[in-house]
């Protein structure tokens, strides 16, 4: 071969590279997200803010929901690669019912940023008046509304259950009446009840065995998993590192602050008071057997899933 033959050759092997690394860099995942916002909830995009996930060789495309409904329904169809903040009964009777779905994460164990609230004029002061009283969730198969059904048991109340969507909606027909209890998911609320506007009366962990249940997950497309599974596993490591990030440096609360709309003294009460970074481990799953005996109370799903069933939805953790 001449020396012109191979620096052409040369030429073309290094623009092969170049192409094979481009597309490594520009790998994509769709993701549905519920309730934007929240601290939970802000991982991917702050993450993607960052330049994390960019090192990870992955662009992310976000859309968020009002809530697991909206969520899990996007990634059941195929719309989305992900779905983040899916709550577990959703996954549950989902995968019960021959949904293309698996766990990869968890993204909430406890639940006390979940809350609940009313008017502060509402002569109601806690679960135990709600009897015959409206009170909010988010949509079917989230967390609230396990939450919520998990209320009327606990405290032995006849209460009823309302689909609202996300908390600003929820607010909003609180404020109009519509709506005796609403909920809403924390740094949403702090600001109305610092004004005097509403009180909060109860929160998911108020219920005992939530207090170590993983409530919500990061749910993936079954289909789009084994087809692409290291932009999956790319996307957990970036995912992980986010999250050290947020607790770690101190650029994370204006970060936050600014992308939540808060003031940077309620993000960093957010972080530090009320959203324990073990409580956000994606890697963590716990309470399955509990999750499990709910699900089929509240009439998710029909039977428990076998162990086998259960390795093959939650991959939890994926690495």
């Amino acid at each position: 071969m001449s020396r012109f033959g191979i620096f052409k050759a040369l030429a073309a092997l290094a623009a092969l590279f170049s192409m094979q690394s481009t597309a490594s860099a520009e790998d994509k995942l769709k993701l549905a997200i519920g309730n934007r916002g929240v601290w939970e909830t802000s991982i991917s995009e702050l993450g993607q803010d960052t330049g994390i996930f960019k090192k990870h060789g992955l662009t992310l495309e976000l859309l968020y929901t009002q809530g697991t409904g909206e969520t899990q329904q996007a990634v059941i169809s195929g719309a989305v690669d992900i779905g983040i903040s899916v709550g577990t009964f959703g996954a549950l009777g989902g995968y019960s019912k021959g949904a293309p779905i698996r766990v990869i994460g968890a993204t909430m164990t406890g639940g006390n940023d979940l809350q609940w609230y009313v008017l502060a004029s509402s002569p109601i002061k806690s679960m135990k008046d709600t009897a015959g009283k409206t009170v909010a969730y988010s949509t079917a198969g989230s967390s609230t509304q396990q939450t919520v059904l998990a209320f009327a048991k606990h405290f032995d109340v006849d209460l009823k259950p309302v689909a609202t969507g996300g908390p600003p909606s929820t607010f909003t027909q609180v404020v109009s009446g519509q709506i005796d209890v609403g909920w809403c998911v924390l740094p949403f609320g702090i600001d109305a009840v610092d004004q005097g506007k509403i009180r909060f009366i109860a929160k998911a962990s108020d219920i005992p065995h939530f207090r170590d249940q993983t409530i919500r997950v990061i749910m993936a497309n079954a289909d789009a998993l084994k087809s692409r599974r290291d932009v999956f596993v790319r996307y957990m490591q970036g995912y992980r590192d986010t999250l050290d990030w947020l607790y770690k440096d101190p650029a994370a609360i204006p970060a936050f602050a600014k992308w939540a709309n808060v003031s940077e003294a309620v993000a960093k009460r957010v972080r530090d008071d009320l959203s324990p970074k073990e409580d956000l481990n994606p890697d963590r799953l716990s309470g399955l057997d509990g999750l499990q005996s709910d699900a089929v109370t509240f009439k998710y799903m029909a039977t428990p899933l076998s162990k086998e069933q259960l390795a093959e939805l939650f991959q939890i953790p994926f690495k």
